[in-house]
């Protein structure tokens, strides 16, 4: 949830274990650090699962996983060798790789991206080609933002910066703004508000999401410790998925701003974007060539990457089961 101060984003940073110096590891095991793109949440529900339920431990990794905050570094962090491992989404990868980063793309938790647009039932938008004559509050860096002010008119509509919480909302019935689908409609329901979340996805911009990450150098010289992790992270999604109860105490722990019943309510709405049709046949984590080329085409259409260069090593699918 996009919903914290700067203080206490700072203070949060520091009590998830931001060092860059890993204390020593039990004996028989691997360290490694895996960085996440933001607080704790239940979009990172799986590898936290994996962790409080000894699934990295059963191949003996020791995972030590930093949270993230606003703009989190975490390609930076990965491509420099400062963590083994990363978080991310899809768009960031591609984003990462036309800028030279070797970071590779191993297994995709969520198959329908959490992105919405949050808009207020009273104003009767069903859907994103509807918006119009409102204030939209979107950030600026991610590729969605582009890919919507690319795609449509938006007649009317005066884009503002993200506030990072929802009284705008709240306050304006014609105020809209970018959310997490299980995050900010939640809490504007909660607090009294009319939310109507409107996936990104639905307008067929949909980047594979909570992402892990490596560098081409760990996948080629680390394998077996990409393969452990990998496999024990489905394990942990699936655990999750299964039962949430255990790991959400966990993660409301790290991040006190997550109550139990939002991490609840963001399990049972993962569900469904986990766990599509498509990864019900093929497999938790699965990733396409279709759908990598089809966010590649879209991010060149929308003038955010060049055609060059293609998908061609920005994902690897050999560590999926």
């Amino acid at each position: 949830m996009r919903l914290y101060c700067y203080l206490f984003c700072a203070l949060l940073l520091f009590a998830c274990g931001q060092n860059e110096t890993p204390p020593p590891t039990e004996q028989g095991k691997t360290r490694v650090r895996l960085a996440l793109n933001w607080f704790p949440e239940a979009e990172h529900g799986g590898f936290y699962a994996a962790h409080i339920h000894g699934y990295y431990a059963k191949r003996n990794l020791e995972v030590e996983i930093l949270g993230g905050g606003p703009d989190a570094p975490v390609i930076q962090r990965v491509s420099t060798g400062a963590v083994e491992f990363g978080v991310t989404n899809a768009d960031d990868v591609l984003y990462a790789r036309a800028q030279q980063a070797p970071v590779v793309a191993l297994m995709a938790p969520y198959q329908i991206n959490p992105r919405c647009i949050m808009v207020h039932e009273s104003s009767g938008i069903e859907r994103i080609d509807q918006i119009s004559n409102i204030t939209l509050a979107m950030s600026q860096r991610p590729a969605f933002s582009h890919y919507l002010r690319w795609k449509y008119p938006l007649e009317g509509v005066n884009i503002v910066p993200y506030p990072g919480n929802v009284s705008q909302f709240l306050a304006n019935p014609n105020f809209a703004q970018q959310g997490y689908v299980f995050s900010e409609p939640f809490v504007a329901r909660q607090q009294g508000g009319d939310p109507r979340a409107l996936l990104v996805s639905d307008i067929g911009f949909n980047p594979y999401a909570s992402v892990i990450i490596a560098t081409e150098e760990t996948i080629a010289q680390r394998a077996d410790i990409v393969r452990a992790l990998v496999e024990a992270s489905i394990e942990g999604w699936e655990h999750y998925l299964r039962d949430g109860q255990e790991t959400n105490q966990y993660i409301n722990s790290l991040n006190p701003e997550m109550g139990l019943d939002i991490l609840a309510y963001g399990v049972e709405e993962s569900a469904a974007l986990v766990l599509d049709p498509v990864a019900s046949e093929k497999g938790l984590g699965h990733m396409s060539s279709a759908r990598w080329n089809e966010l590649h085409k879209q991010m060149v259409e929308a003038g955010l990457i060049k055609a060059e260069g293609g998908v061609e090593g920005a994902f690897d699918t050999q560590f999926l089961r």
